[in-house]
């Protein structure tokens, strides 16, 4: 019960925050897909039932075990590749995405997120995201011999259309126009493409962060991270630190499923939110509606 009404106070306090900010900055991890239903580092209902047969046939314990499992065949590995994309492209938006949305609406907002599921894109304008970690709706070449990532959802498709028990037939495995190698899904691993498109999302980023944090032009600044987890945190939680430090009108908020560290030189900077992300988003979204109708 002191945790429920802690969490109840803090979620006003952040709605105030909201409301009154100039920007947010959404740094997205996996936990917000987890809590719109959609865990790739665990079995949960909709991704078990899309890839049943290849859990049962492997024994995968996630659906990122197979992304990154070593395949005896490239017609193995892209039945995999396929049904997972198609699973994805095919996907409902959460609910956590469509509340997260509605909650920042009307400020300038920016989103960098390790996410590759393409939920962000559902709900927040390409331009005003990026994608660090890759987007599973592209391809790249393998090696890679050129810059240039490729939209996979027809060929996806088709390949899904087309697969023979758990393989696709070998004329169907996607290949790079350059150079004939075999395409992979434009997705962090040891041959990810940092081209044109990646750069153009860091720079995007970047350029945002610099409008609103520069001297001249300084305004309040929502550094908002939510559902990201100890992995990378040089991506979204070192950097958010560094910045709600540095900068007297950011404000860092952490919302996660457990508790968080909470450094000691953000204590009058910062605010953290534990608790099942689509609860706590929801219940943010009713608070700011309320506040909203009285006019305050």
């Amino acid at each position: 019960m002191v945790q429920r009404i802690k969490n109840k106070e803090n979620l006003e306090l952040l709605a105030e925050k909201i409301r009154q900010v100039d920007a947010v900055v959404i740094g997205g991890g996996s936990g917000l897909s987890s809590a719109a239903g959609y865990n790739h580092y665990h079995w949960m209902p909709y991704l078990e039932g899309q890839l049943q047969d290849f859990k049962e046939a492997y024994g995968f314990q996630s659906p990122f075990a197979g992304f990154y499992y070593c395949y005896s065949s490239p017609e193995q590995q892209w039945a995999f590749y396929a049904r997972y994309i198609q699973s994805l492209w095919d996907a409902p938006t959460g609910q956590t995405y469509y509340d997260l949305a509605e909650i920042v609406s009307g400020k300038e907002v920016f989103v960098l997120t390790t996410n590759v599921d393409m939920q962000f894109e559902r709900v927040f304008p390409q331009n005003s995201i990026c994608s660090y970690q890759g987007n599973v709706g592209y391809f790249q070449c393998s090696q890679p011999c050129h810059d240039r990532i490729y939209p996979n959802e027809n060929i996806i498709r088709e390949m899904c259309e087309n697969m023979l028990g758990m393989r696709i037939p070998s004329e169907l495995l996607p290949r790079c126009r350059e150079c004939g190698r075999i395409m992979v899904p434009w997705v962090r691993d040891d041959t990810f493409l940092e081209g044109r498109d990646w750069k153009d999302g860091v720079i995007r980023y970047e350029s945002f962060l610099k409008q609103c944090l520069t001297k001249e032009k300084a305004k309040s600044v929502l550094l908002l991270e939510l559902g990201v987890g100890e992995m990378t945190p040089g991506i979204i939680k070192l950097p958010f630190w560094e910045m709600a430090y540095k900068n007297k009108g950011a404000f860092y908020v952490c919302m996660n499923q457990e508790d968080s560290s909470s450094p000691e030189h953000l204590k009058n900077k910062s605010l953290y939110i534990n608790g099942d992300l689509s609860k706590t988003l929801r219940d943010l979204k009713q608070i700011m509606k309320g506040k909203a109708g009285t006019g305050k």
